[in-house]
């Protein structure tokens, strides 16, 4: 199998790019992030590779990363995302945000990708939820609470105070974390409008 390929850039497709290892020409696809992250042509480079091999072809698809490759890996685990849907996801978010958006169960950011519904986008985040928080930089205290809204477990004041950040304007994300902040701050017993004060204040940083 090949994993890396260490050439020169020969050309590119529209969604692929030909990678010269002295003399050979491989065809490896990839998604739009990772192209425009490779030099011009005549430049050298090296790609992850990841080797799909079926009864009718060999197909190379090209990483700017490891971690990327892995994400791929990952999507195309999940029924319903095929390798051209895993590409498009990883051509419109990054590996980190799309780690973020799984791990906090923002379906919407994940619907973004052209191709991706919500139906497939909610597929996505129930079935990787628990292997996201691996790669998110997200607090952790964010995605427990992202998770007891989600599954209406959350203590009233709580889902008081995101709902009424909400209704100011504010994400549904940025007002999780920033309630989640307001927790910490004011203890679990903290009154709606105690909370909502201080996720105000978190919200002005």
């Amino acid at each position: 199998m090949i994993g890396k390929l260490r050439g020169v850039i020969d050309s590119y497709g529209e969604d692929t790019v030909v990678v010269d290892v002295h003399g050979v020409g491989y065809l490896v696809h990839c998604s739009a992030r990772t192209l425009q992250s490779l030099p011009s042509p005549g430049e050298a480079a090296t790609i992850s590779i990841e080797t799909w091999v079926r009864e009718d072809q060999i197909r190379l698809y090209g990483f700017a990363s490891d971690l990327e490759r892995e994400w791929f890996r990952i999507l195309t685990g999940v029924q319903g995302v095929g390798a051209k849907v895993a590409l498009a996801i990883l051509g419109t978010l990054k590996v980190s945000d799309l780690a973020n958006a799984i791990a906090l169960g923002d379906k919407a950011q994940i619907s973004r990708t052209p191709g991706v519904g919500p139906k497939l986008a909610q597929r996505i985040v129930t079935e990787l939820k628990d292997k996201a928080p691996a790669f998110a930089s997200v607090d952790p205290a964010v995605v427990k609470l992202q998770d007891e809204l989600s599954e209406r477990r959350a203590s009233t004041p709580v889902s008081e105070a995101v709902s009424a950040l909400i209704n100011l304007g504010y994400g549904e994300i940025q007002a999780s974390a920033a309630v989640a902040a307001a927790v910490r701050a004011a203890g679990d017993k903290a009154k709606t409008e105690e909370l909502i004060r201080h996720g105000l204040k978190e919200l002005a940083r």
